[in-house]
């Protein structure tokens, strides 16, 4: 007994040496980002429901749509329950373990009968074993925190799953918007071209304007045609797109055409504030999976060491044995035994060391994935900064060739009605106004997409 004793307490001392060295993830953040935002009074910080800021029904209705019915969430959540249940397999093993069990024999044993005197003979036995395995090194214990440790991390990308969705939701409803106004545009400009071609007709059989006008003017007529269905084209590629993300089949999908201008977002995109870089760290669900991992990684570390400390299994059964059932639950049938041993490794072919290798390889890999997340999402917000800044300069410069090239072209019409230039002059400055409106959409709905981008990199929110 005293050296058993003493065999427990000098495994519990060696405990500490199976707990591998905590992982620091020292990383250095900067103080502030590079880019910054406009200096204006921001929009409020919504929590969770961060679309609630542009403030658009059917935005909210189809996001709400694919948090309850997008399959890529609901894989997520899958694998979260299965971390959730591990946790539960993991705990159970720090608990003792009971069983019951009823066995009934019947055999004969003829090398010791005389011949015709074989008489099959009985055994009934019923017993409840229970067994205890004490966590002297603290491996159960480490792989119960373990457990919680990968839960923890699939909790987070859970949410980070969500996150996505939920930008590509927006994304993909912003880009369906902005190719309803872009068909509104051309459609415009092909109702216009099809005016000039029915005056440049007439003026052509009344002998006014050459055949080559109307050439020039079928030319573009049909031109403008083909935008306008490649533009059709991709809005039922979006739409479908946006069905997936939904969760519905795309042949049952539909959203209504809606004017940009009639939009509550439209008059101007929201400001969203960059905060720190040390926040977003904290709020990026993907960051915090991969440091949930990280401290995972090391706990598996401390569980291949303590393989080599001495194990301490107890246990005992109980119950009784008799060979006629009657007389099962007689004083005289009772039998019990309580067994304790306590082992250890002293060579398995370097098994052991190898899968302390192993654990060590994925605490590298667990590591350097912490460092390539934060690192990601620090160049998420900068590129989103950086893509706002330059997207408002773009749209001011844009916002001044509309002005113009609708100057250009009211003068080349009323030079064209006076006769002092010719239709190519006003085709010409009609082509250019559309190209320079579908610029200067194009330009406004990219940044939706890079606010929408920027809320994502921010991990979903902007309250400091």
């Amino acid at each position: 007994m005293p050296r058993f004793a003493t065999l427990s307490l000098a495994a519990l001392l060696l405990t500490g040496c199976a707990t591998a060295p905590l992982a620091k993830a020292s990383f250095e953040t900067p103080a502030a980002f590079a880019g910054t935002t406009p200096a204006i009074t921001p929009a409020p910080s919504q929590g969770t429901a961060w679309w609630l800021v542009f403030d658009d029904a059917v935005l909210n209705d189809l996001t709400a749509r694919a948090m309850t019915r997008n399959n890529t969430i609901k894989l997520a959540a899958a694998h979260l329950e299965q971390a959730q249940a591990l946790i539960r397999s993991s705990k159970a093993d720090l608990w003792p373990q009971a069983g019951i069990g009823y066995q009934a024999t019947t055999g004969a044993n003829t090398a010791t009968l005389s011949p015709g005197s074989q008489k099959p003979a009985s055994a009934h036995g019923l017993g409840l074993d229970l067994s205890y395995e004490v966590d002297l090194s603290g491996r159960l214990s480490k792989a119960a925190l373990a457990a919680k440790l990968d839960a923890q991390a699939q909790d987070a990308l859970l949410k980070d799953t969500q996150l996505l969705i939920q930008s590509r939701v927006a994304e993909s409803y912003f880009a369906l918007r902005a190719l309803d106004e872009d068909r509104a545009i051309v459609r415009d400009t092909l109702a216009a071209y099809r005016g000039s071609l029915d005056v440049t007709q007439r003026r052509f059989e009344e002998g006014d304007v050459a055949e080559i006008d109307v050439a020039r003017m079928q030319a573009e007529v049909a031109s403008t045609e083909a935008q306008a269905a490649a533009l059709d084209q991709q809005r039922a590629q979006v739409a479908h797109a946006l069905a997936v993300l939904v969760g519905e089949p795309a042949s049952d999908f539909d959203i209504a055409t809606v004017a940009w201008s009639s939009e509550p977002w439209a008059s101007a995109v929201p400001v969203i504030p960059a905060g720190i870089p040390a926040d977003v760290l904290q709020r990026r669900p993907d960051v915090t999976a991969s440091y949930a991992s990280l401290l995972a990684a090391q706990k598996r570390v401390g569980i291949a060491k303590a393989a080599w400390l001495p194990t301490l299994s107890l246990t005992a059964s109980g119950g009784y044995a008799s060979g006629d059932l009657g007389n099962l639950f007689e004083d005289t049938a009772k039998n019990w035994s309580l067994t304790g041993i306590l082992s250890q490794a002293i060579f398995d072919g370097g098994r052991r060391n190898a899968g302390i290798d192993y654990a060590k390889g994925g605490l590298d890999a667990a590591f350097a994935d912490y460092q390539q997340s934060t690192l990601v999402a620090l160049s998420d917000v900068e590129d989103q900064l950086s893509d706002l800044t330059y997207l408002r300069q773009q749209q001011t410069a844009q916002d001044q060739a509309v002005s113009a090239a609708s100057r250009a072209l009211a003068m080349s019409q009323s030079r064209y009605t006076n006769g002092s230039s010719s239709q190519l002059e006003v085709l010409d400055a009609q082509r250019q106004l559309l190209a320079i409106r579908r610029q200067a959409l194009k330009v406004r709905a990219a940044q939706y997409q890079s606010t929408v981008g920027l809320i994502r990199a921010l991990g979903g929110g902007w309250t400091s």
